[in-house]
């Protein structure tokens, strides 16, 4: 998929030698103009495979977001941004957004000190979040933080490593997501 859309998606960098389109051919010189519905569902599908979702879950998220206050398009960032699953790996517990997927439905993570096992639970400000007390949870988180120290921290997040904690100090905003895609346009997308 990284290929298709020209950007990496996933955590994984794409690979310098391969830059071009995907298909049996090879590169095209040309490629036809993308209509605005096309470009619509490419942003849509480039946001909801960056999160790992399935489309049901994607239009659930975006309903609800249509229904808050604000703006529909950072409301839907929020949203995805503060999934528990998508918390986990930015703080650093999972290398990857599926591992954090796993970790949180065997029973890994806790959310103010009760084991939450559904990876569309949404942190709120002021939630702690922290790992299992036992040594299988603590060691699969060990050996993951220790590969994601490259990573920076988001500033709405207060971590502290020795506790394996986290506390949710505020909601992202959309500088603090730094989306891939332009949210109007799924936004414009499903208005349809």
């Amino acid at each position: 998929m990284n290929r298709r859309f020209g950007q990496p998606i996933f955590v994984a960098k794409m690979r310098e030698h391969r830059m071009f389109p995907p298909g049996v051919h090879g590169p095209k010189k040309s490629r036809r103009k993308m209509s605005d519905y096309g470009v619509g569902l490419a942003e849509k599908q480039k946001l909801r495979l960056q999160y790992g979702l399935l489309e049901r879950q994607f239009r659930r998220m975006f309903e609800i977001a249509r229904k808050k206050r604000g703006v529909t398009g950072e409301t839907l960032l929020q949203l995805l941004e503060t999934r528990l699953d998508n918390v986990v790996f930015r703080i650093g517990f999972a290398t990857t957004r599926p591992f954090a997927r796993q970790l949180v439905t065997h029973g890994h993570i806790k959310v103010n000190g009760r084991k939450v096992s559904s990876p569309s639970y949404n942190v709120k400000p002021g939630d702690l979040i922290d790992v299992r007390d036992t040594a299988v949870s603590r060691q699969l988180v060990t050996k993951s933080l220790e590969s994601a120290q490259v990573r920076p921290m988001p500033d709405w997040i207060a971590f502290n490593r020795e506790a394996f904690r986290a506390q949710i100090g505020r909601m992202p905003t959309r500088d603090d997501i730094q989306p891939i895609v332009n949210e109007q346009l799924i936004v414009e997308f499903y208005s349809r």
